[in-house]
């Protein structure tokens, strides 16, 4: 089973919301995950991103990829958190 930690879309029409989830590769979008690692909300006047930093470096290296989405978000929360 590869797993990945994408992006799973929820919300209403023009106020879109996403999960940060970690599932099997072949699951549909909106389908089962296996657990919710962080939120997005794109339309976030301020802290519109938040992700379980320590839960996501379990999940990779038990071996899942990150999306390209995912990956920049990662990178993003690491350097604020640094800072």
């Amino acid at each position: 089973m590869a797993v990945v930690i994408r992006l799973r879309k929820e919300g209403k029409r023009n106020r879109p919301y996403f999960r940060v989830v970690v599932t099997d590769k072949l699951s549909p979008r909106d389908g089962r995950f296996l657990e919710l690692v962080g939120t997005y909300d794109p339309m976030g006047k301020n802290e519109g991103m938040k992700l379980k930093l320590d839960r996501i470096d379990h999940w990779i290296g038990q071996g899942a990829k990150a999306s390209e989405t995912v990956a920049s978000f990662i990178r993003k929360a690491r350097r604020t958190a640094k800072a």
